[in-house]
């Protein structure tokens, strides 16, 4: 176990903070550097925007004179700033600003919830909500129209479940959506999915304002900037967002201080035209959430078997939807491999992921595996894998962008995944360990807001997940949460601190370091200094997490409490 550090990081005057851009070195020493140059690090020299040294703190001294600023650390950890390689911005920062049913414990509180939310904003053109989750509630069942439409008084409304895979909505939003009730996913009795629930979503964010969307886009950035998150992954597309959404997010990241923000869009490529619209929007990849399926909670991720339980809207025998044919899937990922353009799909269930696997291999018998693999190209969630798509993934290098905070909402025998899969099966998804060991690159995000931006809390249930025999180290998990997210975009050289690296970090108050393994002999010796292995704060569930006591990103700070 290594020293428990200090309570908080002291600091002088910065000339790198919110009001200007990065300039100057800074000497941050007197804590812990989390590094692979120097597992022992306790100081660190960052010279404008970039990493310049990393050491001990008698080496620091030869420093300090020569440096414009110098931070005391006072015990703290510095860490590479985090990645969250999932993340719908806009959505996130409408959750934090509006209506959010996470919290409701009942059916009937979140009734209330929503009727009080309601007389609280009567201005607004369409009221929106997010989070609400049946499973949860001992009613056992989603709100209905006529429910939704007392509460908020005939206005229109649009409530997304937490999967964001299906919603339920007044009768006032559906006749917003001309020829609601002909499209697949319309459900009289029950929540939209599929083409219904695209086109209510649309319909609802539609009387966003571009205000209203900006405001929501900065406190999104703000709280992730405030959770150590340096870089943000923005999973856009025409079923999700709009191109006004993601370019103006790219272009407000772009201009203020904040994470940085990479995007994709999520349609399909079927020719010149489309790989022209990527670039005319910005996006770093043809990808994110291209749906091949849905989700587990509402029943639409694809699978090879029935699901165990078919829910009041499927019968018997229900195994989800597939939104993407085989021949598209190929076609996209052979056009983008030819174009040198990443690409990626949302896959969950088993089937989806096959088809994903069918649609690489095509792609490689067309364009070559060496392209393939150097593209790097992506599966979002990627939950239901068997030996043969692990295997398939390492062979083309594919990239699994997980969500660990699913299996800490959603897994375990009493959880969401055992009620649609059944026990058996359900402790199948999400193998993490298998994955790693295949040699299947990781790389962590939250879908927020579907879970929160919460990074280390993902770490954490990266390393306690609720099957054990999935879980990886708390060491894995931060890798593919930091560095993972920048070789996931074709960086091999930012997300760690070394001599050279982007100066994208933070600086945590946390408690003990210490090396947590699932095999406690590994453990035991990684402890030991000979084994020169860093620390990391202790994850054991219960154990308080981190607190970011100042994010930086290009060396410009971009968090620090009021306080602080």
């Amino acid at each position: 176990m290594h020293q428990r550090p200090a309570a908080a990081a002291t600091t002088t005057p910065d000339p790198n903070d919110l009001d200007g851009p990065a300039g100057g070195t800074v000497l941050l020493r007197g804590g812990f550097v989390y590094s692979p140059a120097d597992p022992f690090a306790t100081a660190m020299v960052v010279d404008g925007d970039t990493v310049a040294w990393v050491g001990s703190e008698g080496a620091a001294d030869s420093f300090a004179d020569g440096v414009d600023q110098v931070v005391q650390l006072d015990g703290a950890l510095v860490t590479p700033a985090f990645v969250d390689a999932h993340v719908h911005t806009t959505a996130t920062g409408l959750a934090l600003t509006g209506l959010d049913l996470g919290a409701a414990p009942t059916l009937a509180d979140a009734l209330d919830r929503t009727a009080a939310y309601a007389d609280a904003h009567p201005g607004d053109r369409v009221l929106l909500g997010h989070g609400w989750d049946d499973t949860r509630w001992p009613e056992g069942r989603p709100p209905t129209r006529e429910e939704l439409d007392r509460a908020v008084h005939g206005r229109p409304l649009y409530l997304a479940r937490t999967d964001v895979h299906s919603a339920v909505v007044t009768t006032a939003l559906l006749d917003l959506v001309p020829g609601a009730a002909d499209l697949p996913g319309h459900h009289p009795a029950g929540p939209l999915t599929r083409d219904a629930h695209h086109a209510a979503r649309a319909a609802a964010y539609a009387a966003v304002t571009p205000a209203q969307r900006a405001a929501a886009q900065r406190a999104a950035l703000r709280h992730a900037a405030a959770r150590g998150i340096g870089s943000l992954h923005e999973c856009a597309g025409p079923d999700i967002s709009s191109q006004d959404d993601l370019t103006g997010l790219l272009a407000l990241a772009a201009a203020e201080p904040g994470p940085r923000v990479h995007g994709y869009w999520a349609e399909p490529v079927s020719g010149p035209a489309d790989l022209e619209r990527l670039r005319d929007l910005g996006a770093v990849g043809a990808g994110g959430d291209l749906f091949v399926d849905g989700s587990l909670g509402s029943r639409t991720a694809a699978l090879h078997d029935p699901y165990a339980d078919h829910g009041p809207d499927a019968e018997a025998g229900h195994r989800g939807v597939t939104y993407l044919d085989a021949d598209t899937i190929a076609r996209h990922l052979t056009l983008c491999t030819q174009a040198g353009v990443q690409a990626g799909f949302h896959a969950i269930g088993d089937a989806a992921v096959a088809a994903v696997v069918d649609g690489v291999r095509a792609a490689t018998s067309t364009a070559g595996l060496d392209r393939v693999r150097a593209l790097r190209h992506r599966v979002e969630h990627a939950e239901s894998m068997t030996d043969a798509t692990i295997a398939a993934f390492a062979e083309y290098g594919l990239i699994a962008s997980v969500q660990p905070a699913f299996d800490a909402a959603w897994g375990g025998d009493d959880g969401m995944y055992a009620a649609r899969l059944g026990r058996e099966r359900a402790r199948t998804l999400n193998p993490y360990a298998a994955m790693t060991r295949a040699g299947v690159p990781l790389v962590l995000g939250s879908d927020s807001p579907v879970t929160p931006l919460d990074p280390w809390g993902t770490v954490r249930a990266a390393a306690f997940h609720r099957t054990p025999e999935h879980r990886i180290s708390a060491r894995a998990a931060f890798n593919a949460h930091t560095r993972g997210g920048w070789r996931a975009l074709g960086r091999d050289d930012a997300g760690v601190l070394v001599p050279g690296a982007p100066a994208d970090y933070a600086v945590w108050q946390v408690g003990d370091l210490i090396v947590q393994t699932p095999d406690e002999r590994v453990a035991n010796w990684s402890t030991d200094p000979r084994s020169g292995t860093p620390g990391l704060p202790d994850l054991t569930p219960g154990t308080p997490l981190p607190t970011a006591l100042r994010t930086v990103v290009a060396g410009r700070t971009i968090h620090r409490p009021p306080n602080g």
